[in-house]
């Protein structure tokens, strides 16, 4: 069965995330670290982790299996659920894939250095609603893949 899941501690889409899951009666783990309200949505199930920085995402990545759906900014964490055949989408609807997670892990390297190098941080871009619309068009299209590829009959 298809799972959604989301390390929340600074996800913008989790409310969308109900949503669609709902539509689809999907089952969807929040991931975070503490701060989060549980859902009252029965499908929704809230997961608190207190074993420091990385917890939330050794969660996902011990839970998550092929034909599931993280949802996260983080790209090492994306790296381990496309390593288990998982579909990794950002908030702003961007997919990680197999084939572009390589320039992800080695442009997230560099900047780093660029930080320690300069001083300077670096900035992530803002938050749009247009993010939000190719979030919702992305996921939608990402679960009716899943399903297709699960009702082909196998070779």
């Amino acid at each position: 069965m298809l799972d959604i899941y989301v390390d929340a501690d600074a996800c913008p889409v989790k409310a969308e995330v109900e949503k669609v899951a709902g539509r689809h009666s999907l089952n969807v783990f929040i991931v975070s670290n503490g701060g989060i309200r549980p859902r009252p949505h029965p499908l929704i199930q809230t997961i608190v982790v207190t074993d420091g920085a990385d917890a939330a995402d050794n969660w996902i990545a011990d839970h998550i299996g092929a034909g599931d759906i993280a949802i996260t900014s983080d790209i090492p964490l994306a790296a381990r659920c496309l390593s288990k055949s998982a579909r990794v989408l950002r908030p702003n609807g961007d997919a990680f894939t197999p084939d572009n997670i390589g320039t992800a892990l080695g442009m997230r390297e560099f900047q780093r250095h660029l930080r320690e190098a300069t001083g300077n941080p670096t900035r992530n871009a803002e938050f749009t609603p247009r993010d939000r619309s190719r979030f919702l068009n992305a996921l939608e299209n990402d679960i009716q893949a899943i399903r297709r590829a699960n009702m082909q009959p196998n070779r």
